[in-house]
C-alpha cells in the first residue's frame, strides 16, 4: 500500500471512530439518570424494548439515530428526536419499529420528532411493511407547538397515514406502553389491534387535571383510561399485558400468524461476497473531497464476487453504469466516477462532473433497469453538472432534465449512498432525497451542499466586501481573511453529514462496511410492494 492510502486510512478511520461515539451518545436518549427514573418504574427504555422485540442475531437497521443533532438547544435538545426506529425482523418477517422515547421530554414530539414519524410510515407505504409502534409519549411539546401542530407534514399527518395504510392491507400493530394523550391517542385506536401495559399504559383525550378544569370532574388517570378501563369498558384496547415484556411477547405472537404478501419478484441469487477487501475502502476514500480516486475500486468491494457487467463502458466515462449483485439481490449501479478521464476523442473529463454523454448514458441505463425490473443503486460523488460554453451548446440542460426525468420516474426502487461530495443540481440527478429514494445514506466522508465549503465561502465573501465597501469600510488583507474563514467555517458546519442527518435529509450516516446490509435489507422490504404502474418518461427532450 502507498503511503495516501495509509493516511487515508488513519484520517476514515477516525471519521468512523467518531460515528461511533456519536452513536452511543444519542443511544443514551436523555441521559443515564433518566433511564433509572424510566427503569424504576418498571418500564424498559425504546431501544430495549426495540432488542427485545426483534429476533435474537438478527440484522436491523436504525433510521435517522441523528434525527435533531444539535437542534433545539434552547430546550435542552431532542436526542434521536425522542423517538427510536429500526427496521428488523420479529419472528422471520420484516417489520418496521416505532418506539418513543420516554427518557426525552416525556417522549414529547418536537417537529423533527412528527418528520421521523412521517418517514418511518412513509417506508411503511412504499414497501408495504408491517409497522409496530410502541407508544409512550406525553403528546406535542407546546412551547413548539405552531411547529408540530396544523400543517400538512405535522403531528395530524400520522393519523391520516394510519388511515391511509389500513386501506392498503398495511399491517399496523399498537402498544401503548406509558402516556398516550390528546390527539396522539388516536394513533393505537387506528391501527388493526391495539395493546396497553396494566397500572403504567394510558389512553385519554385529556388527563385528570384538564378534566377536573374542563368539567369539574375530579377521576384518577387510572380510572380515567387505564389498560382496565380499556380492555373491560370502553373496548378502546383489545390486549391487556401485564407488563412491557409481555406486551412485546403478545406482539410476537401477532407478527407469527401473519399470512405471506405478494412480492415484487426482484431476482435474487446465492449471496457471495466481494473478492476484493472491502476495509480498503477507507484507504481509497481520500481524506480531502478535492482528490481523485477510482470509483471501480469502490464498485468491486461492495458487489457480490466483485463482478459487474458495465453498460457503455467506453461512453460517458464520467459516469459508471454497470448490472451486479449485493447480497444475491440483482441491482443497476450508477456510480459518480471520481477519477481524471479521457475520452475516445482525446478530451478529458473531471471527475464527480457530469457531462453531456454521461448524463445521456445514465438515463438510458435507468430506463433499462425499469424494463427489466431492476433495483437501482446510486453511488453519489458529484460536483454537479459541467458548465461553459461547450457544454452549453451541447445541450447540459437537456440532457440533464432528462436524466433528472429518468430519475423521477422511475418505478424500481432506488437506493442511494452519498459517499464523498453531492452538490447543486448533482445531487438531485443522482436521486438525492427529493426524488423519494427507498433508503438513503451518508458515509462519514459525505459533504452535501449546494457547492463547497471553499466555493460558497468564496462567493459569500465577495457579497460581503462589496457590501461593507459600499458603507465605506475599508477591506485589509486580515479582515478579508477573518471574513474568509468565518464564512467558510458556517458553511463547513452546514456541509456536514451530521448536519444533513439532523434534519433526516439522509436516512442514516453508516460505516461503509454495512453498506451492503443496508442495500440487501432496503431490496427485501421494497419486495414486499409489487409494482404498480408501468415506467413512462413523459415528454421528453430527446
Amino acid at each position: 500500500m502507498d503511503i495516501n492510502f495509509n493516511k487515508n486510512e488513519d484520517y476514515n478511520k477516525l471519521l468512523l471512530s467518531e460515528l461511533n461515539n456519536k452513536l452511543v451518545k444519542v443511544s443514551l436518549g436523555g441521559g443515564k439518570k433518566r433511564i433509572e427514573k424510566h427503569h424504576a418504574k418498571g418500564k424498559m427504555t425504546a431501544r430495549e424494548r426495540i432488542n427485545y422485540l426483534l429476533d435474537d442475531k438478527s440484522k436491523s437497521i436504525e433510521i435517522a439515530a441523528f434525527a435533531g443533532e444539535d437542534m433545539y438547544k434552547e430546550y435542552g435538545g431532542c436526542p434521536s428526536g425522542g423517538v427510536v426506529i429500526k427496521i428488523g425482523y420479529v419472528k422471520g418477517k420484516q417489520c418496521i419499529v416505532v418506539a418513543n422515547d420516554a427518557t426525552v421530554k416525556a417522549g414529547a414530539w418536537f417537529p423533527i420528532t412528527g418528520k421521523k414519524n412521517l418517514r418511518a410510515q412513509e417506508i411503511a407505504i412504499k414497501n408495504k411493511l408491517p409497522i409496530i409502534y410502541l407508544v409512550d409519549s406525553a403528546g406535542v411539546y407546546l412551547p413548539m407547538q405552531d411547529e408540530i401542530f396544523p400543517d400538512k407534514e405535522h403531528f395530524g399527518r400520522i393519523f391520516r397515514n394510519n388511515a391511509v395504510m389500513s386501506s392498503m392491507g398495511i399491517i399496523q400493530i399498537a402498544a401503548v406502553m406509558g402516556s398516550c394523550v390528546a390527539g396522539g391517542a388516536y394513533l393505537p385506536i387506528m391501527s388493526d389491534e391495539a395493546l396497553i401495559v396494566d397500572k403504567t399504559g394510558s389512553i385519554f383525550l385529556a388527563g385528570s387535571y384538564l378534566v377536573k378544569a374542563a368539567i369539574g370532574e375530579t377521576i384518577d388517570n387510572e380510572t380515567l383510561g387505564g389498560a382496565t378501563t380499556h380492555c373491560e369498558i370502553s373496548g378502546v384496547t383489545d390486549y391487556k399485558a401485564k407488563d412491557d415484556k409481555d406486551a412485546l411477547d403478545t406482539i410476537k405472537n401477532i407478527i407469527d400468524k401473519i399470512g405471506d404478501f405478494d412480492k415484487a419478484g426482484f431476482n435474487r441469487s446465492e449471496s457471495k461476497k466481494p473478492k476484493e477487501n472491502p476495509k480498503d475502502i477507507y484507504g481509497i476514500i481520500p481524506k480531502s473531497r478535492a482528490d481523485q480516486y477510482d470509483m471501480y475500486e469502490i464498485v468491486k468491494r461492495l458487489v457480490d464476487n466483485s463482478e459487474y457487467d458495465e453498460y457503455k463502458a467506453g461512453y460517458g466515462k464520467s459516469i459508471i453504469t454497470c448490472y451486479a449483485r449485493i447480497d444475491g439481490w440483482a441491482v443497476g449501479i450508477v456510480a459518480n466516477q471520481r477519477k481524471l478521464v479521457k475520452t475516445k476523442q482525446g478530451e478529458m473529463q473531471f471527475g464527480g462532473v457530469i457531462y453531456n454523454d454521461s448524463a445521456d448514458k445514465a438515463t438510458r441505463f435507468i430506463a433499462n433497469c425499469n424494463q427489466k425490473k431492476i433495483p437501482l443503486v446510486f453511488l453519489q460523488d458529484v460536483t454537479g453538472f459541467m458548465v461553459g460554453s461547450k457544454s452549453e451548446h451541447g445541450g447540459i440542460i437537456k440532457d440533464g432534465a432528462k436524466m433528472v426525468n429518468a430519475v423521477s420516474n422511475s418505478v424500481v426502487p432506488k437506493f442511494t449512498v452519498i459517499i464523498g461530495n453531492s452538490y447543486g443540481a448533482g445531487n438531485y440527478a443522482m436521486c438525492g432525497k427529493a426524488y423519494d429514494p427507498r433508503l438513503i445514506v451518508a458515509w462519514p466522508s459525505a459533504e452535501l451542499a449546494v457547492m463547497s465549503g471553499n466555493s460558497a465561502a468564496k462567493v459569500l465573501l465577495q457579497i460581503e466586501k462589496a457590501s461593507l465597501e459600499k458603507q465605506g469600510e475599508k477591506i485589509t488583507k486580515e479582515k478579508e481573511d477573518a471574513l474568509y474563514k468565518k464564512i467558510k467555517d458556517r458553511y463547513d458546519t452546514q456541509v456536514s453529514p451530521y448536519y444533513a442527518a439532523a434534519r433526516i435529509w439522509t436516512d442514516a450516516i453508516i460505516d461503509p462496511l454495512d453498506t451492503r446490509k443496508w442495500i440487501s435489507m432496503g431490496i427485501e422490504a421494497a419486495n414486499h410492494a409489487p409494482i404498480e404502474k408501468p415506467f413512462n418518461l413523459g415528454v421528453l427532450q430527446v
